[in-house]
């Protein structure tokens, strides 16, 4: 991240690196709609955000995922490293009212990490060239998009030729919302588990419960069979 950045800044019409995440969910969708996977496949790298990915490659795999990539643990070590190395941060996505609260957290959180602002996730696509001019201007070095799957990878590959100069695009999904004080992650035994979703369904089932019946049946299905 800080090296594609750094090189961005020498050259301020370079593409940006965009990087999406992969979890259950985007493994269900990727296969049920070829237009979403055509989006992934835009990506210049995908993480894995979700454990059951790490587990399923350590017992099939020669090489395995070393690790998970949890967006919400390296949006940490992430701004550390733009701490240090003075890179310029952007927000998008969230309501109005809980992006200004992570923005708020964030800034008391990492006193030294610079903010080139910030902006709710309700907008319209005719909006979105205002939008990214705006995120041009502000130096972004690294763009943090929370719109959810798939708008947020939409979002991004509709829009790489406008956000040019803008080092690295990272997709985060709900991130901004852990920034709430009454956000809680999931035990540490159930993120290694790979069942920190039980802990979501338990916590939020409105939220969660027809995302996960809908998805993690197929995704372990994927996991299983396509895994090679």
């Amino acid at each position: 991240m800080v090296s594609t950045c750094l090189a961005a800044r020498a050259t301020p019409a370079a593409r940006s690196f965009a990087v999406f995440s992969a979890n259950g969910q985007v493994l269900a969708l990727s296969h049920r709609d070829r237009s979403y996977r055509a989006l992934l496949e835009q990506a210049d790298a995908l993480d894995a955000d979700g454990q059951p990915l790490v587990i399923i490659s350590q017992l099939l795999l020669a090489t395995p995922l070393p690790e998970r990539a949890a967006t919400t643990d390296l949006f940490h070590d992430a701004a550390r490293a733009a701490c240090v190395h003075g890179l310029r941060f952007y927000f998008l996505g969230a309501t109005a009212e809980n992006i200004e609260i992570a923005v708020a957290a964030i800034s008391r959180q990492y006193p030294a990490l610079q903010i080139a602002g910030w902006r709710n996730g309700y907008f319209r696509e005719a909006d979105e060239a205002a939008i990214c001019a705006a995120i041009v201007a502000a130096s972004t070095d690294v763009l943090w998009v929370g719109l959810g799957v798939p708008h947020q990878e939409a979002f991004v590959v509709r829009n790489r030729e406008r956000l040019r100069g803008v080092g690295w695009i990272k997709t985060c999904g709900g991130l901004f919302d852990y920034f709430q004080p009454t956000s809680r992650r999931a035990p540490r035994w159930m993120q290694k588990a790979g069942i920190e979703w039980l802990f979501r369904v338990a916590r939020e089932p409105r939220k969660y419960l027809w995302r996960y019946a809908t998805t993690n049946g197929t995704a372990l299905w994927l996991l299983l069979m396509r895994t090679r």
